[in-house]
């Protein structure tokens, strides 16, 4: 049996999925209800909560842990290209610039839906299309990644979905048989044991 470590805690599964289900009903509601404020109000707020624990949270849900600078952006992408890529226990390079852009998207998407409620810009047909503009933009991001989640739990032989549910993935270096070679070094390791994060 390969050996399991937790890798999302609670807080950031349930930002997650909580983002996406809140994201995908305000397109089944009115501009301008109250039920679409509302939603985007609580999205708003769960971003507020996800940056502040982007500091302060768990390993793997810390910005430190995930975010990544432009070299380590290129050198992924040529490993991957190669097909010499190492399977991450947190997000690689390129899922963190993906979840940066959609963080950014949603964010770009309830402050323009909020500006649309002041008095200053209440009725701006055009900040009415940029709103509608950026949500869609979100939107095929959003389809990018649910494709390249399902890629690569494919490449690497583990379903990332199922672990953005119950916080578990393989320790490194146990990936299954047919994935590439992952680095040898586990999770974290302290004289030598796997640490396990919650």
């Amino acid at each position: 049996m390969n050996a399991m470590v937790k890798v999302w805690d609670p807080l950031v599964r349930l930002f997650h999925w909580s983002l996406a289900g809140l994201f995908l009903a305000n397109f089944f509601t009115d501009d301008g209800e109250l039920v679409h404020r509302g939603i985007g109000y609580a999205v708003l707020a769960l971003l507020a909560v996800r940056f502040v624990w982007g500091w302060v949270g768990t390993r793997h849900a810390r910005f430190a842990d995930w975010v990544p600078g432009p070299r380590r952006v290129r050198d992924y992408l040529r490993e991957r290209l190669a097909g010499r890529s190492r399977r991450q226990l947190g997000h690689n390079p390129a899922a963190a610039v993906m979840i940066l852009a959609l963080l950014v998207g949603v964010l770009l998407v309830g402050v323009t839906g909020w500006l649309q409620t002041t008095d200053r810009f209440f009725g701006e047909g055009w900040l009415e299309e940029l709103h509608e503009a950026l949500a869609y933009a979100v939107l095929g991001l959003v389809v990018l990644h649910v494709l390249a989640a399902v890629g690569e739990s494919v490449h690497y032989g583990e379903n990332l979905v199922a672990a953005m549910i119950h916080g578990r993935k393989h320790a490194l270096g146990q990936d299954a048989a047919g994935g590439e070679k992952t680095a040898p070094i586990a999770a974290s390791q302290v004289g030598g044991s796997i640490t396990r994060e919650e």
